[in-house]
């Protein structure tokens, strides 16, 4: 089945981007339910399951039943992020705004065509029930965000804001049709209409003037529009490279070509600068550097003076960032110029 969001010329020019630690929060509960789900995050739902384990009364059956069997998760705790990066508290006292119609609305409405799950049954009661769970739901989702992926935000948001920095580029260079074009298989852009295929229902939103929201995600696994068709068109769909962001092994050197730039460089420039030379034959910011290399963006920022001192590297303004590359002579230097 497809939803296809109908974006007119008033809405391109608002569609715009967020981030959303609430999203990711909820979104992360699927990996916890499914580990097979995506084998990149294992190291994460290792040391997130431990953490879990630690607590006392911690109500995860709970949490875990807001994950349908078919993967859905209720709209109502996904809302759409009002600035461009919420504080997570912000969004969580949203939910707790939420009015007990529309909680059971969207509890039962995810968990279709079963019932909601035993631990969610209060869904079906009365007003004072359902806000009764609606609250114990936050509490649960306060103490896990705090436990499990505040600690690993700053490096998230690092990943997502690069994604964005990417996807705005696409944009800027090719219009929608290129912003859309690698951003997921099942997204596919054709006359002002953005096709999402190969979800579990079928409908049409026309944004009529309420533009578009784009949402990257550590978590999703796949585009992600809200269930309801009510709201204004919103999209969170998988981030890029999200492979190096949970704790590994350092980064491999692509290729004997790379190698033997490494072998010939770190002693010339020291084993840290000829591993950022090797590593800019494209246009890169520092934090997504700083990103691959899992250090500091200070410290890389100190390496790439040095190099820009030397001729090696230059840099140009995009936006509120600056983006370094190879020059000539790096290229020379690195192999690169052959």
């Amino acid at each position: 089945m497809v939803v296809t969001f109908e974006l007119g010329v008033e809405d391109l020019a608002d569609t715009r981007f967020a981030l959303s630690p609430l999203q990711e929060t909820v979104l992360s509960l699927r990996v916890l339910r499914e580990p097979g789900l995506s084998a990149l995050h294992l190291p994460w739902r290792r040391a997130a399951l431990r953490a879990i384990g630690e607590l006392d009364s911690f109500d995860g059956e709970l949490l875990l039943a807001l994950v349908a069997e078919r993967r859905t998760v209720p709209d109502f705790l996904t809302p759409r992020p009002p600035v461009f990066a919420p504080a997570f508290e912000e969004e969580l006292a949203a939910v707790r705004r939420t009015v007990p119609e529309v909680v059971r609305r969207d509890l039962v409405h995810t968990h279709l065509p079963d019932p909601p799950p035993e631990p969610l049954r209060a869904a079906l009661g009365g007003d004072a029930e359902v806000g009764r769970l609606r609250d114990r739901i936050c509490e649960l989702l306060q103490r896990y965000w705090e436990i499990t992926l505040r600690p690993e935000w700053p490096r998230m948001r690092l990943l997502l804001e690069a994604d964005m920095t990417y996807r705005a580029r696409r944009l800027a260079v090719g219009g929608a049709r290129l912003l859309f074009a690698d951003m997921h298989p099942f997204l596919r852009w054709h006359r002002g209409v953005l096709h999402i295929t190969d979800m579990l229902s079928h409908h049409h939103v026309a944004a009529a003037g309420r533009g578009l929201l784009l949402v990257p995600s550590v978590f999703a696994h796949k585009p992600a529009p809200p269930l309801s068709p009510d709201g204004a068109p919103a999209l969170a769909y998988p981030c890029r490279g999200v492979a190096t962001l949970w704790p590994g092994p350092p980064p491999a050197v692509d290729g004997p070509a790379s190698a033997h730039a490494l072998a010939v460089l770190a002693p010339l420039v020291g084993a840290a600068k000829a591993r950022l030379l090797t590593m800019l034959d494209e246009p890169l910011a520092t934090v997504e550097l700083a990103r691959r290399l899992r250090v500091t963006p200070s410290a890389v920022s100190q390496h790439l003076r040095v190099l820009h001192a030397a001729a090696l590297v230059a840099r140009v303004r995009d936006g509120r960032q600056v983006l370094y590359r190879r020059t000539v002579l790096g290229d020379r230097l690195a192999g690169g110029g052959g």
